[in-house]
């Protein structure tokens, strides 16, 4: 099976997330996509604020997150679940590994922009899970973190994301009231 590159900055940074979403994902490590800066301006289809690497051109603009190795028959399913032709575009872009090595990868930019939206709580919280997971510099965590949030009307919604937080192995972390 045929296998391709996946530079994740959301909420798909989360290997349990991704892996809930796709079997294959396998880390490569983190990466840098420059000439972007992250925002939570995709309007989401529950009405909340999603991430964006929103291009700026600026070449000290970074957007930090994780490469990974996926088959591209997980690519589609992704598709289906980032909403790809409904508010992100599959985009092929080239990132910075750590050690310097520039990759072609794909990753999904925001077609649908509203910068008054803001994420559900839960949802920064699989952001910043995986910029934790991963070891994302701190300053770049604590801009995630600093990113105002509100709570998610549909608490059933809420509850089911967050379970994921709570499986085995994992540490039990909460919202914030």
């Amino acid at each position: 099976m045929r296998r391709c590159h996946y530079f994740a900055y959301g909420s798909n940074m989360f290997t349990p997330r991704i892996g809930a979403r796709i079997g294959s994902a396998r880390v490569i490590g983190v990466a840098a996509l420059s000439g972007h800066v992250l925002r939570f301006h995709k309007r989401g289809r529950d009405g909340s604020g999603k991430c964006d690497a929103f291009w700026t051109g600026n070449g000290d603009d970074l957007v930090r997150g994780v490469l990974f190795e996926v088959t591209e028959a997980d690519m589609c399913v992704l598709d289906r679940h980032e909403g790809r032709g409904n508010g992100y575009a599959r985009e092929e872009v080239r990132v910075e590994m750590a050690g310097g090595a520039s990759v072609t990868a794909l990753t999904y930019q925001a077609t649908w922009i509203d910068p008054m939206r803001q994420p559900y709580h839960w949802y920064k919280h699989h952001v910043l899970a995986g910029a934790r997971e991963h070891g994302l510099p701190e300053a770049y965590i604590g801009a995630i973190a600093a990113t105002p949030s509100l709570a998610d009307p549909v608490a059933t919604r809420q509850q089911r994301e967050m379970a994921i937080h709570h499986r085995p192995g994992l540490p039990f972390t909460t919202l914030p009231a």
